[in-house]
């Protein structure tokens, strides 16, 4: 099912459904007031991830220069742009590990922008990291890796532990008895990525975000990624945002994909509206990828 309704990829433009993400404009004569509150008002229940009109500044450089952007449940939304974008300030404000400096964003129904940091902390955890290089603690077992997140934030027994990394690695296609007792150094890439999946998937948190995660992969382990993205999607019903560069991938797994250019968003819906809607921008950056977008699958909308 498409996340948004055609033609949504024109420069500037949100689909009606991100239109519907930060409201109807303030009437005259209201001003800030009135459009604060319109920005503040709750999702819909199918909007598990909402920013509207976010902004980030640095000192005198601002980053995100007014973000909208909703994050369907259960379905991809991959975020692409090139060096500089502002991927990865807007990755961290997603995850709460950095404030807006204005704007709202929700996640789960709920404005994080409002929460104290000990209320930041209960939030973080409806997030699992998957990071670009698996982000796996060498000095540890893959055990250990992958329980970390159980010891730090739950009061199991070890035997609970035990048995909830086993089943984990199992669910991902590795044996468990074969991988737990190894180093990280001591696997592939492809099992790195799969151990680095199952410590994200420890919490039974609802959103996956991926940072890169084909980046400096051949297109054959990309592949294999796409497909784990989807798998876990499906398995496990989560709602997965990705953070990539790769128009391949985009194409093959994004419900939904965001275009950023300069920290705005250029365009946004289906990957091929974006190829075919009227952002000349938005075309430009995927047929510049070089990438045959018509001899890829697609999943399932």
């Amino acid at each position: 099912m498409s996340p948004s309704d055609p033609g949504s990829s024109g420069r500037g433009a949100e689909p009606p459904s991100h239109r519907d993400a930060h409201g109807p404009p303030a009437p005259a004569g209201d001003g800030a007031a009135r459009r604060d509150g319109d920005l503040a008002r709750p999702p819909l229940p199918d909007e598990i991830v909402v920013l509207r009109d976010i902004r980030k500044r640095f000192g005198d450089q601002e980053i995100l220069k007014g973000v909208n952007l909703v994050a369907r449940r259960r379905e991809t939304t991959v975020i692409i742009g090139g060096s500089g974008a502002g991927k990865t300030t807007l990755l961290r404000l997603i995850v709460a590990l950095e404030r807006a400096t204005s704007g709202h964003i929700f996640v789960d129904g709920e404005d994080v922008t409002r929460l104290s940091e000990r209320e930041l902390n209960r939030v973080r955890k409806k997030f699992g990291m998957v990071y670009q290089y698996a982000a796996l603690l060498d000095s540890i077992s893959v055990f250990d890796n992958v329980a970390f997140p159980l010891v730090e934030h739950t009061r199991l027994s070890k035997k609970e532990i035990a048995e909830r990394v086993m089943s984990k690695l199992e669910i991902l296609g590795l044996d468990p008895k074969v991988v737990a007792p190894k180093f990280p150094s001591e696997l592939s890439g492809g099992m790195r990525k799969r151990v680095g999946l199952a410590r994200a998937l420890m919490l039974e948190p609802p959103i996956l975000v991926y940072d890169e995660p084909t980046s400096g992969l051949d297109p054959l382990t990309s592949r294999l990624v796409d497909d784990l993205i989807e798998e876990m999607r499906q398995r496990f019903g989560v709602t997965s945002i990705v953070i990539s560069h790769d128009i391949a991938s985009c194409f093959r797994i994004a419900h939904q994909a965001v275009l950023l250019i300069k920290g705005r968003v250029e365009a946004s819906g289906p990957p091929d509206e974006l190829l075919e809607g009227d952002s000349d921008v938005a075309r430009d950056f995927i047929r510049n990828s070089a990438v045959d977008v018509d001899s890829l699958g697609r999943v399932t909308r």
